[in-house]
């Protein structure tokens, strides 16, 4: 089972950077984790480090072409495309991959998020490079 997801342009691998961290993808972040922990082959692409990557898959690049920016991120499960245009819940993610979710009142896996930008600032600059 393998899990591919082509992020929106971030200034970072997983968003979850910077000093304003949106919680949705911290969350998403801590799900594919927790996905991969199953045992899960997880792959994310990253438009504004990968766009090759992006326009090299035809299924991806016809999302593109049709909805634009808005068709991100795209979860594709064994190239079939599951999710467009939203951060699916880890029971969305667990279904599709075959796994089995657990409970919604589970403990979620803490993603840490860097301190200041992403960058390697302090905080004091404006966000993402």
């Amino acid at each position: 089972m393998r899990v591919e997801v082509y992020d929106p342009a971030m200034c970072c691998s997983t968003g979850v950077c910077g000093p304003k961290v949106d919680p949705a993808l911290a969350q998403f972040a801590s799900d594919l984790e927790w996905l991969a922990g199953q045992g899960v082959e997880v792959t994310r692409f990253n438009l504004s480090q990968e766009p090759g990557t992006f326009v090299a898959n035809p299924t991806v690049s016809q999302l593109l072409q049709q909805a634009g920016d808005s068709a991100l991120p795209a979860v594709l499960v064994d190239g079939a495309v599951r999710s467009s245009g939203r951060f699916p819940k880890r029971h969305e993610l667990a279904g599709w991959a075959g796994v089995e979710a657990p409970a919604e009142a589970a403990p979620r896996i803490p993603v840490p998020v860097a301190a200041g930008d992403c960058c390697g600032g302090t905080g004091s600059q404006s966000g993402c490079c």
